[in-house]
């Protein structure tokens, strides 16, 4: 049966495993090794040269790695991809294959807070302009774009706005205007919706996340679609990749450029770890996503509780949009709740004793994060409010332990209150 016809559960677990190149081990084996000897000069040669398949230098390629990046592929339905260090390396790296300064890019207003701080400082001491456009207005997308914008970049779900934009649509523009649409899938993941299915180019993700799953490894990875054709006279860098390599021509960029220069390599052994929670992200997402919709529902209720922020719920300005477009398969394991004041907030973390109060999201575990006082710290009063983050937001990854044992836990802290 092929890998092709297998439905996301089995594919997430069966697909691209080749034991029989690993020993007949049933995981992929970890090559922590720097390098990788060869019997004679003219192997070597070859491979550098392209001529033949092998591995070399770590930073340049790993058979773990391999691994990890064609399982990826099938998951996103990608063509080709490159496992990086951490999830920022991988957007960075996804950018700067493409940008060159005096370029223009355009993205939604609704960012990760560590890409927006990428664009508005990395970015722009490197001569690129970055329009910022309201994610979920159609209108404003449109009066954005135009010729010179190099690229659109998105997120599947803000974070930690909660926004839903349509990808459809937005890849519609970014095609008019011979651009590719980038998006960031991390939150959404494939297994509730495939931005390269509704005509995205390029996807990234924070594999951290919900592909690891236990907080236990650190990458990210760029899954190329191979369907942008990077016309010549608006990208001719790209005209020596496409004599060499047509459908690859943007990942051989990416790979040669930026990847092995910058030394952006994802350790095996992350890779190793990554692999084995892949093994449960459909089963993990399933309650992940059921717990959040009814933790969300549960709090919305809660006379404590200011206003709560989820796609799933009715009166989100995005759930009529994330219906279609995940198909009713379900809104993420993000949400957002408010309280009286940034005191209260404070106040509830201290009397959590299920949830864990640290800064990451996708764990098997609850989290939660106070984002005006930590990540965004940082940021002037007046940025912070414009990206939506307020002194009474709590933001909440929602794990997979029994609801009625988190409900009762958020209860009992709110009373506290």
């Amino acid at each position: 049966m092929s890998e092709k016809k297998w439905k996301f559960d089995t594919l997430v677990i069966h697909g691209a495993q080749t034991p029989e190149l690993w020993r007949n081990a049933s995981l992929a084996p970890i090559y922590q090794s720097a390098a990788i000897r060869y019997d004679s000069a003219e192997e070597l040669s070859e491979v550098f040269a392209g001529k033949k398949e092998g591995f070399t230098y770590q930073r340049l390629n790993n058979p773990t790695n391999e691994a990890l990046e064609k399982r990826l592929c099938l998951l996103e339905g990608g063509l080709a991809a490159v496992v990086t260090s951490s999830g920022m390396a991988a957007v960075n790296n996804a950018l700067q294959a493409i940008l060159r300064p005096g370029d223009q890019i355009v993205c939604s207003n609704s960012l990760f807070q560590a890409t927006y701080g990428l664009l508005t400082n990395a970015l722009k001491k490197l001569g690129i302009e970055v329009r910022f456009v309201e994610t979920c207005d159609p209108r404003a997308w449109e009066k954005a774009l135009s010729e010179r914008t190099k690229l659109v970049y998105v997120e599947t779900i803000g974070n930690p706005r909660m926004d839903v934009p349509d990808i459809k649509r937005l890849a519609e523009l970014s095609h008019k205007n011979r651009a590719p649409l980038i998006i960031d899938n991390t939150l959404a993941t494939p297994y509730l919706f495939r931005p390269l299915d509704r005509g995205a180019d390029i996807v990234v993700h924070s594999t951290t996340k919900y592909f690891n799953g236990h907080g236990s490894a650190v990458g990210g990875v760029v899954i190329d679609s191979g369907n942008f054709d990077w016309p010549e006279d608006k990208y001719p860098d790209f005209k020596v990749y496409k004599e060499n390599k047509a459908k690859l021509a943007y990942i051989d960029k990416l790979w040669r450029e930026i990847h092995v220069s910058y030394g952006t390599c994802q350790a095996p052994f992350h890779s190793y770890l990554t692999l084995i929670g892949l093994d449960t992200l459909a089963l993990r997402m399933q309650r992940h996503q059921s717990n959040a919709q009814a933790l969300a529902e549960f709090l919305a209720k809660h006379l404590l509780v200011k206003w709560v922020n989820y796609p799933g719920l009715p009166e989100s300005s995005s759930h009529a949009t994330a219906q279609t477009q995940f198909g009713g398969k379900g809104y993420g394991a993000l949400l957002t709740f408010g309280l009286e004041d940034e005191k209260a907030c404070f106040a509830l973390i201290r009397r959590l004793k299920l949830v864990y109060h640290l800064a990451n999201l996708g764990d098997c575990k609850t989290l939660i994060i106070h984002p005006w006082s930590s990540q965004y710290i940082n940021f002037p009063v007046a940025l912070r409010r414009e990206n939506c983050i307020s002194p009474d937001m709590l933001r909440v990854s929602v794990g997979i332990e029994a609801v009625e044992d988190l409900m009762e836990d958020f209860d009992q802290a709110l009373k506290a209150v």
